[in-house]
């Protein structure tokens, strides 16, 4: 319990580059429950699809989102928020301007977990 200070900076895929400022897991805080993080995406960032092991939750602070699935495409706006269960595929990106997000993952995020398109 206690004060988190400042987030460390992670490296990100997808181009152009976006900022990933983890808050809470692997390396901020040696956490392997939980994951949070702030994202920062340019307009046009897209990144690979992925099928994780890890539920995840996003809440867009400004811009949007676009989230895609195998059946759908979500614009996902300010103020509200996503749901993508572990084992489900999907890709983010943020083709129509730049948007700033906090994501939740449960249990943590880590490289080994994403399971990215090749």
């Amino acid at each position: 319990m206690g004060l988190i200070e400042r987030p460390t900076r992670v490296k990100a895929a997808g181009m152009p580059p976006k900022t990933i400022e983890e808050f809470v897991g692997h390396v901020n805080t040696a956490t392997g429950g939980v994951s949070i993080a702030r994202m920062k995406s340019p307009k046009g960032w897209s990144e690979p699809g992925q099928t994780p092991d890890f539920d995840e939750w996003t809440t867009v602070l400004s811009g949007k989102l676009r989230v895609e699935t195998k059946t759908e495409t979500v614009e996902v706006g300010e103020g509200q928020a996503y749901f993508a269960p572990k084992g489900a595929w999907v890709r983010y990106g943020t083709p129509d301007g730049p948007a700033e997000y906090v994501a939740v993952c449960i249990p943590a995020f880590s490289p080994q977990a994403v399971h990215r398109d090749a």
